[in-house]
C-alpha cells in the first residue's frame, strides 16, 4: 500500500517504506512480539531513524505491515486473472491466500497489541478479499470451469478454514486447496 499522505513520497522514500513493511511482516510473523525494531531496520537496510519517520510507534508499523500484506494478496487477483485461464487463476491466488494467511497467524500476536491501542487492523479485510475472489471465480464461471452458484464469501471462508487448520502445514494445505477447487468445478 502507498503513503496515503498529501504529497507522494520520494522514490527512495518509497522504496525505503517498502522495505520496512517487508521486513516487518518477515520480523514479525516469525517473532511475533518479540520482533525488535531496530532488528526490522537493520533487516530493511535502514537506519532506525528511518523506520521511525515512516513509522512513529510500533502498532502503527504492525498495522501498516499487515495491510500491505493484504494489498499483496488482493492486487493478485488483478493480474492472474488477465494472465491466466480461470480455474487456474483461482488456484494460484488460492495458495497465495494460504500463505498470506500463514504469515497473519504469524502475526497474531503484534496484531492484537494493535487492537489493544484501539486500532481495527482488519477494517474492510473481508470486502477487500470478496471483491478479490469475485473475479476470478467470474473468470471461472465465463470460460465453463467453476460452478456459477457459489459465492465470493463461502470461498473465502473455506479458504481461511483451511488456513486455520492446516497451520504451517503446507503439503496438507495444498490438498484442502485441491479439493475446495475440485468442489468448486463440480457441476461447471
Amino acid at each position: 500500500m502507498k503513503d496515503t499522505g498529501a504529497r507522494p513520497l520520494r522514490a527512495d522514500a518509497q522504496r525505503n517504506r517498502d522495505q520496512i513493511l517487508a521486513a516487518a511482516a518477515r520480523s514479525f510473523s516469525k517473532c511475533g512480539l518479540e520482533a525488535t525494531l531496530e532488528g526490522i531496520a537493520k533487516d530493511a537496510g535502514v537506519g532506525i531513524g528511518t523506520l521511525y519517520r515512516h513509522f512513529p510507534t510500533r502498532e502503527l508499523l504492525i498495522e501498516a505491515a499487515y495491510r500491505n500484506e493484504l494489498a499483496a494478496v488482493c492486487d493478485a487477483a488483478a493480474e492472474l486473472v488477465d494472465t491466466m485461464p480461470g480455474a487456474e487463476a483461482l488456484q494460484v491466488w488460492m495458495r497465495r491466500y494460504i500463505d498470506y494467511m500463514t504469515r497473519k497467524l504469524g502475526m497474531a500476536d503484534a496484531l492484537r497489541a494493535v487492537i489493544a491501542s484501539g486500532a481495527n487492523p482488519y477494517a474492510q479485510s473481508f470486502e477487500l478479499l470478496v471483491g478479490a475472489i469475485k473475479p476470478l471465480l467470474d473468470a471461472g464461471v465465463a470460460a465453463g470451469e467453476i460452478r456459477p452458484d457459489v459465492s465470493a464469501d463461502d470461498v473465502l471462508i473455506s479458504l481461511s478454514g483451511v488456513a486455520l487448520a492446516t497451520g504451517s502445514n503446507r503439503d496438507q494445505a495444498d490438498r484442502l486447496v485441491n479439493l475446495l477447487l475440485d468442489g468448486l468445478r463440480y457441476r461447471a
